[in-house]
C-alpha cells in the first residue's frame, strides 16, 4: 500500500508491515525504537515489522509504501535493508538515479520486488561496513539467528555455537566489520524488544523477564537498571509516548532560523541559556550527534537547495555568510565530495 502523509508531530506509528519511508521535505529528528536519529533529507528510510518511528519535529512530508510479505521472500539481500545493525536502514536517494526512477509515478504499479531489488543494489553499492557480498550474506545470517533467538537467555557457549553454524568466524567478522560483538548486539536486540513490551504491553514485569529467558525477576531488574539507570516499573513510568521534547524542538526551530547567519554553537548556546558544553552534550544525548554537524548539516542542505534553484556560487556563497567564495566552495567540496558547480551539473543531467 502507498500513501502520502504529513506525519503528526511526536505520534508514535507501529509499523506493522515491512515499510519504506522516503522524506520528500521536512527537517529535524525522528526516534526509531527509542533512538533518535537526524538528517532525513534525501533518504530512504527501511522499517521492519514491529518497529515504531516518531517524528520529533513537525512539517515532514513523506511517501510510505508498504510491502506485503510474499515481496520479502523473494531475494535474501532484501535483508540488508530491513535487518538493522547498529543503526537504521537506509539509502540516500541523492544518489542512485535508478531509485529516484523507481520513486517517479510508474512505481505506483510496479511489482515491490523489483522496487526492493533496486533499493538492496544501492545499499550494497553505499557498502557502509566496507564488506564484500559474502560477508555481508555472513553478517545478516547471524542477524537472522539474534532476532530468532532474543528473546531465549542463550549461554555463550550456546551462542557461540549457534553463530559458528554459519561455517565462518563471525564473532572476528562483527568486530572488524560492524564494530561490535556478536553478543552486544544480542544484549541490544534484547534490550530493545523488552523495552517495547514495557512501554506498549500491559503485561507485568514478572510477565516480560520469564518471556526474555530470565529465571529471577529481580535479576532482570538490576540488569535493566544497570543499562538504562532506571528500573523496568521507573522506565514503565516516565516514558510517555506522545510527550514533547521541547529542547529538540527548540534546537531545530533555532537552526531552521539561524543557521545562516549564525555558525557557532556558542550563538546557540546563548540563546538556549546553556553553556557551550552543557548544550553540546545535551545534543550528542539526544540526537547522536554534534551540534556543530547540525549547524553544517543545515548549511549543506541550504545550499543544495539554492543550487538546485540555479542560484549562482557566489550569491549562494554570500546569502550563508562566508567570506569568500572559494571558502565556501571549499567547504561543500570537503563535506560532499564534490565542488558546488559539479553538484549542479550532477543534479541537471
Amino acid at each position: 500500500m502507498i500513501s502520502k502523509l504529513n506525519p503528526v508531530q511526536n505520534k508514535v506509528y507501529q509499523i506493522e508491515k515491512h515499510t519504506m519511508i522516503h522524506v520528500l521535505s521536512g527537517i529535524g529528528g525522528i526516534q526509531v525504537d527509542f533512538k533518535n536519529h537526524h538528517n532525513w533529507r534525501e533518504k530512504i528510510i527501511f522499517l521492519e515489522k514491529g518497529q515504531y518511528i516518531k517524528f520529533l519535529t513537525g512539517e515532514f512530508t513523506v511517501l510510505k509504501i508498504e510491502f506485503e510479505d510474499e515481496s520479502m521472500s523473494c531475494t535474501q539481500d532484501v535483508r540488508v535493508l530491513f535487518k538493522h545493525l547498529i543503526s537504521l536502514g537506509y539509502i540516500d536517494c541523492d544518489q542512485c538515479k535508478d531509485s529516484q526512477n523507481f520513486l517517479s509515478e510508474k512505481v505506483y504499479s510496479d511489482n515491490g520486488s523489483n522496487i526492493l531489488d533496486i533499493f538492496s543494489q544501492q545499499w550494497y553499492q553505499q557498502n557502509p561496513f566496507d564488506a564484500n557480498k559474502q560477508e555481508y550474506q555472513l553478517i545478516f545470517d547471524v542477524k537472522d539467528i539474534i532476532d530468532q533467538e532474543c528473546k531465549n537467555h542463550l549461554s555463550s557457549h550456546d551462542l557461540t555455537k549457534l553463530v559458528n553454524s554459519v561455517g565462518y568466524d563471525a564473532h572476528a567478522l562483527y568486530r572488524n566489520k560492524v564494530g561490535v560483538s556478536v553478543k552486544q548486539l544480542l544484549h541490544k536486540k534484547r534490550l530493545v524488544e523488552s523495552k517495547k513490551e514495557i512501554i506498549f504491553t500491559d503485561k507485568s514485569i514478572k510477565e516480560i523477564s520469564y518471556s526474555f529467558g530470565y529465571k529471577d525477576p529481580a535479576y532482570f531488574n538490576r540488569v535493566f537498571k544497570n543499562l538504562e539507570g532506571m528500573t523496568p516499573n521507573d522506565f514503565r513510568g516516565k516514558f510517555e509516548l506522545e510527550k514533547k521534547d521541547l529542547f529538540i524542538q527548540d534546537i531545530y526551530e533555532l537552526l531552521k532560523s539561524f543557521h545562516m547567519e549564525e555558525h557557532t554553537v556558542g550563538f546557540y548556546a546563548d540563546k538556549m541559556n546553556l553553556s557551550v558544553k552543557t548544550i553540546s552534550r545535551k545534543v550528542k544525548s539526544k540526537l547522536n550527534v554534534s551540534l556543530t554537524k547540525l549547524i553544517r548539516l543545515e548549511l549543506i542542505n541550504t545550499a543544495k537547495g539554492m543550487l538546485m534553484d540555479d542560484v549562482n556560487v557566489n550569491t549562494v556563497s554570500r546569502h550563508l555568510r562566508f567570506e569568500e567564495a572559494n571558502h565556501f566552495s571549499s567547504f561543500f567540496k570537503h563535506h560532499t565530495g564534490i565542488t558546488p558547480t559539479e553538484y549542479k551539473i550532477q543534479k541537471y543531467n
